[in-house]
């Protein structure tokens, strides 16, 4: 099996479910958006992490495709439905209990951090601002298809785990946090 199909060399992609679109269409965009956060955080994984973050950010990675192509398929696809898996309430719980765990790991936030720190904490924080825009994108399309109900949550549950996780990398690696002193 070759990687190239030459089927978008005219400018249109196939969706998972079927059918074809622009490759600037919404849904493009914001399945793109999330396929970026994916590889986005593979670069985090290049760095020394705790070994309860890496675990995470790889079935976070996994997760990912699920939301990938859970956009990817619209709403009334009935082509590989039996085979569809959507973005579910677990996925959003299992995020809201690893940021429960993570915060445990890092003192309480008195003010606004610069984001830096260490290669991993740094880059934990692109990776949420990555997050942001691809939310941002889902928030668009969603204002013209239908979509399922979960992926927003999940992509803003993601955004605050990603902060926390960029604390927690941060403290693990020693590097402190430099607060934002407004003028």
């Amino acid at each position: 099996m070759r990687i190239y199909t030459r089927t978008g060399d005219d400018g249109e992609t196939g969706l998972f479910g079927g059918g074809r679109v622009q490759k600037d269409a919404l849904r493009v965009e914001a399945y793109g958006g999330v396929d970026e956060l994916n590889a986005l955080l593979g670069v985090v994984r290049t760095n020394p992490l705790p070994q309860s973050l890496d675990a995470a950010l790889a079935r976070i990675q996994g997760d990912l495709f699920v939301v990938g192509a859970d956009l990817a398929t619209p709403a009334d696809s009935k082509a590989k439905a039996e085979r569809m898996v959507r973005t579910d309430a677990a996925m959003v719980e299992r995020l809201e209990q690893d940021i429960d765990a993570a915060e445990e790991t890092v003192s309480p936030l008195q003010t606004f951090i610069l984001p830096g720190g260490g290669a991993a904490g740094a880059t934990l924080h692109h990776a949420r601002t990555v997050c942001r825009r691809a939310e941002r994108r889902v928030v668009t399309l969603a204002q013209q298809e239908e979509l399922t109900p979960q992926v927003l949550p999940y992509l803003n549950r993601l955004s605050d785990l990603l902060f926390v996780f960029a604390r927690a990398a941060n403290a693990a690696a020693g590097h402190p946090e430099q607060p934002w002193h407004p003028r």
